[in-house]
This record gives C-alpha cells, sequence and structure tokens, in this order.
C-alpha cells in the first residue's frame, strides 16, 4: 500500500502525464476532430481506418483520453494528502520549543539584555510582534518564556489551492469530455430551427459576407440570430467568426456558408474585335441571355460549374461546391446564329475553350462572380460544454493559488526570554522559505522596535 502511495504522489508521474497529456492534445489539435469517415478517408488514405480505430478522430472524447486526465487527478489527489497533513499538524499544533544555539544559528537572529523582569521583557516583546500583525503564542518554563509569533499561515497552503484548481480544472475537463456537445446547423435565411437537446429555435434573419478588394476571398461573415422560446422572441444578437451569442448552456459560433452556386450573379465584359469597341459588361444568371448593348449581339449563360473539371471519362463536372475553379459556359449569337460557344473561366481570364464560326470577330471574358450574393444558408456550429463553469472556477483558484504561494509567504518569529540574575536575556530568529530579503528588513526593524520598548 505505501508503495502504492509512494507511485501515485510522485512528481514525476505528474510530470510524465502533463507530457503525455500534452503531446496527445498537440495530435487532437493537428487531426480535425468530428469529421465524417470519407473526409479521413480522402486526407488520410489507408491510416484513416487506424486513426479512427484508436480513436484520434474523436480524441477529446475517447475512453484513453479521459483515462489520463482520471490518473493525472489522482495523482494530484494523493499528492496534496500527503503533504496536507504535516502541514495542518504544523498549523494548529506549532512545537513551542527554542535553544538560543539554534536561534543565533538561523540567518536572521538577534540578542539584547534587559534590565527588566521576565514578565516586562514578554509584554514588550508581544508589542512588538502584535505591531506587525504577528498572532502569538507561549509557552512558560522555569524562569524562560518561549514567545512564538506567525503571520500569513494561509501562505503555506498556496500550493494546495494550485492543486484544488487544477483538480477543478480537470473535472470539468472529464465532464466536458463525457457530456459536451456539438453540432452543425445550416439555418435558411428567415427560417427557424429547433436546437438538438435544447427546448428553443434559432432563426437566421440576416447574413453578410465581406470580401476583400479582390473580390474573391472572404473577409469576414456575419449572422444575425434570434432565439425563440415559448413561441416567442427572446434574444437577437449578431455573431461573427470570433464573437458567438452565449444562450443558456448552449454558445453559437459563426462557422461557414453555403454559397449558391446553383444560380449565382455572374459579370461578363463582351468586346467585338475591333480596337476601338466598346466594352459592354453584363450580368446574368444561369440560363439567362442579354442583349449586347446596340451591337445585335446577345450574350447567353448556358452552365455554371463552381469548381471545374473534366473526369477520366472526358465529361465535365464540378469537384465540389466550393469557388476553387469557377467556369462558366456561354453563348454569344448574331441575328440567331451562334458566332462563339464554350467555357470561359473566373481565375484564368485569358484561357477560354470557345470556338465558332465567326469566333474571330468577339471576345468574352468571365470577370467575376457578383460580391454581395446572399447565400443560401449559414453554417452554425451549436455547442453546449458543462465543464467550461468548472474549468473557469479552477482557473480561478489556480490563479489565486500562485498569488498566495508566490506574495503571500507565512513568516514566523521566535523569541527565547531567560531570566536570571535580575536581567533578561532575550535571543532571536526570523524564520520564513519565501521573499527574504522583505523578511529580513520586517526582522530588523521589529529587533530595533524592540531595543526602544526596553
Amino acid at each position: 500500500m505505501k508503495s502504492l502511495i509512494r507511485f501515485f504522489s510522485s512528481v514525476k508521474l505528474a510530470i510524465s502525464l502533463i507530457i503525455i497529456i500534452v503531446v496527445v492534445s498537440i495530435l487532437g489539435t493537428l487531426i480535425p476532430q468530428g469529421r465524417p469517415e470519407a473526409d479521413y478517408a480522402s486526407r488520410y488514405g489507408g491510416l484513416a481506418p487506424l486513426l479512427s480505430l484508436l480513436r484520434f478522430t474523436d480524441l477529446y472524447h475517447s475512453p484513453g483520453y479521459i483515462g489520463l486526465l482520471a490518473i493525472l487527478a489522482l495523482n494530484t489527489v494523493v499528492c496534496t494528502l500527503t503533504r496536507l497533513g504535516p502541514k495542518l499538524r504544523r498549523t494548529f499544533r506549532p512545537k513551542l520549543e527554542a535553544e538560543a544555539k539554534g536561534l543565533l544559528a538561523a540567518k536572521d537572529n538577534g540578542s539584547m539584555k534587559t534590565g527588566l523582569g521576565l514578565k516586562e521583557t514578554a509584554a514588550a516583546v508581544g508589542q512588538a510582534l502584535a505591531a506587525r500583525r504577528y498572532k502569538i503564542r507561549e509557552k512558560v518554563g522555569d524562569r524562560r518564556l518561549v514567545i512564538f509569533g506567525r503571520k500569513r499561515t494561509l501562505g503555506w497552503f498556496g500550493s494546495d489551492i494550485v492543486h484544488l484548481g487544477l483538480l477543478v480544472i480537470l473535472a470539468g475537463a472529464i465532464i466536458s469530455s463525457l457530456f459536451s456537445f456539438r453540432t452543425m446547423l445550416n439555418l435558411q435565411k428567415g427560417k427557424a430551427r429547433p436546437v438538438p437537446g435544447a427546448d428553443f429555435e434559432v432563426r437566421l434573419d440576416r447574413f453578410d459576407t465581406d470580401y476583400y478588394p479582390d473580390g474573391q476571398n472572404v473577409k469576414d461573415w456575419r449572422s444575425r440570430l434570434t432565439v425563440i422560446a415559448g413561441g416567442r422572441d427572446v434574444l437577437t444578437e449578431d455573431i461573427e467568426v470570433n464573437r458567438p451569442l452565449a444562450y443558456g448552456s448552449f454558445v453559437f459560433y459563426q462557422s461557414s456558408y453555403v454559397q449558391d452556386t446553383k444560380s449565382p450573379l455572374l459579370l461578363f465584359e463582351v468586346r467585338e474585335s475591333s480596337s476601338s469597341a466598346q466594352a459592354f459588361q453584363l450580368k446574368l444568371r444561369p440560363g439567362q441571355s442579354a442583349a449586347v448593348g446596340q451591337t445585335g449581339l446577345t450574350l447567353s449563360l448556358q452552365r455554371f460549374e463552381p469548381d471545374f473539371i473534366r473526369d477520366e471519362a472526358g465529361l465535365i463536372t464540378s469537384r465540389s461546391e466550393e469557388l476553387n475553379n469557377p467556369a462558366a459556359q456561354v453563348n454569344l449569337s448574331r441575328a440567331g446564329e451562334i458566332i462563339l460557344t464554350g467555357w470561359v473561366f473566373a481565375r484564368f481570364p485569358e484561357f477560354s475553350l470557345t470556338h465558332g464560326s465567326q469566333a474571330a470577330q468577339a471576345t468574352v471574358t468571365f470577370r467575376d462572380i457578383q460580391p454581395g450574393i446572399s447565400p443560401d444558408f449559414s453554417i452554425i456550429e451549436a455547442a453546449r460544454d458543462r465543464g467550461v463553469p468548472l474549468i473557469w472556477a479552477g482557473c480561478g483558484l489556480l490563479m489565486a493559488g500562485l498569488f498566495i504561494a508566490f506574495y503571500w509567504p507565512t513568516r514566523e518569529a521566535r523569541f527565547l526570554l531567560e531570566e536570571g540574575k535580575g536581567r533578561t536575556e532575550v535571543f532571536a530568529a526570523a524564520l520564513g522559505s519565501k521573499n527574504r530579503e522583505a523578511l529580513s528588513s520586517e526582522f530588523a526593524l521589529m529587533i530595533k522596535d524592540l531595543r526602544g520598548r526596553l
């Protein structure tokens, strides 16, 4: 039993566990968590089944990770309890013993002689200690008196408060691992959707997308959400990527959006071959046509692919719904005759797959996808983490414990008064484990004060 206690109270065990937890947490950060199996298969190939088997794809909810936290908590409890007993005995039952030789061997010591009696000298020592808020205990012997003073007793327990804070944090982390809840909500503008595991709904009132000057890359997303509880609106707030909405035990984060890639508004530039010809800009959706000024030309948008690719069979399709390689199939006609047809690309305006009987008469350039298109959905992450309050409370305890341990150290002073031949001899020493310079300065002032009182 003693060997088991020594093992779980080992500082080496605590350090090893912390290192392992940090390494495993880094892996959990590098490996996306909670994704569909197809995502892991496309990203990691043959390693995907092994990662799933080892629970690296759901690491923070795995028995192994929770077990590491539990062992660290057990180590912290045993370590604290084995050291707490001696501290409590020292606090409530201090040894009121002192010898002149031992006191004079301390780093901060002093001695003096006075013609006052033992009782009068003890009163002066008590006043000098009380002036500096030391709590006093005395032990009377044969023609001798030991006076023990102590203040800031809580400083001894700073490390124990740190351990308590760590335990509360670990408890919160374990609760989060076991009971945390996260899900993605695809919210369509103007429509409400119930939140799984909650008794309320959320509605997307508005969604805005800000672009960088290139008009392609997204700078920010903003969703205006309304919480509906009991059939009425109870909270409306705008959220952004780094500014979530909190309601009850849930927090809602702006995660992403689904853009309208089925019928976006596309911007084209049409120019006849003449160098002096005017360039005309037209905005079309798939299936729409528009006249090109007074030129007699008509531009038709036949098809749009957000991520253009030719598959192995040579068929044109879209690799994804993201705007990675936007391409448009267009027809340019005059008097019903197609003079140009084919594909033009937004990212590569100089390249096209166009042809026609009179293709050299005009050019069509795919300039842009109109910024500010209203997406179909805003993707919101709804999270409920019951361990968060405990984690914050544990952080507060940990910080308080560190402050107490480093900035509120316990100080002790011992005085031995020995009476003989009509005078009293005083021996004194100060003890403290931290901030020795401040202790030495205070002890020197205390001795000076005492000399003035005797």
